[in-house]
């Protein structure tokens, strides 16, 4: 299973879930359902604009659990 750590990078960056919506041209909707993890995917362009205004890498936001179970509906 990928998790999404984007609320651990957003509290590092002292930075919020609006204002980065704001900056990557999002809604904090969609940002919001990418933070729980619960989209199918994510554009590398999308995750491009996440990765620069939040000054990290993508692996910073993602990471690998092969040990959990995905989460239920």
């Amino acid at each position: 299973m990928i998790v999404v750590n984007l609320d651990v990078m957003l509290a590092k960056r002292k930075m919020r879930s609006k204002e980065l919506a704001e900056r990557i041209g999002i809604t904090e909707a969609n940002l919001s359902l990418l933070k729980s993890s619960k989209v199918k995917g994510v554009r590398f362009e999308t995750l491009d604009k996440i990765c620069a205004a939040l000054e990290c890498q993508p692996g910073d936001l993602l990471e690998y659990r092969g040990d959990m179970a995905p989460p239920s509906p």
